[in-house]
């Protein structure tokens, strides 16, 4: 049987969905499904900058480590 989300087969997930139907009725779901989508779109985004940042701060760091190499020659 293929897993599928964390370890769960096509049954689990079968039934969890079917939960979230009765909790939330069929028109709140594609509401709350976009606020998902938009969660993990900031997410993404603020990964992409931290990465960003970091990556710069090392590239900093090595010219800097390079020139005061330089200079103690």
């Amino acid at each position: 049987m293929p897993l599928f989300i964390g370890g769960l087969g096509g049954t689990e997930v079968i039934v969890i969905l079917g939960i979230v139907l009765l909790l939330f009725g069929g028109k709140k779901i594609p509401e709350l499904m976009r606020g998902l989508g938009k969660g993990i779109k900031e997410f993404n985004n603020a990964r992409a900058s931290v990465e960003t940042e970091l990556k710069e701060g090392i590239r900093q760091s090595e010219i800097e480590d390079r020139r005061k190499l330089e200079e103690s020659k």
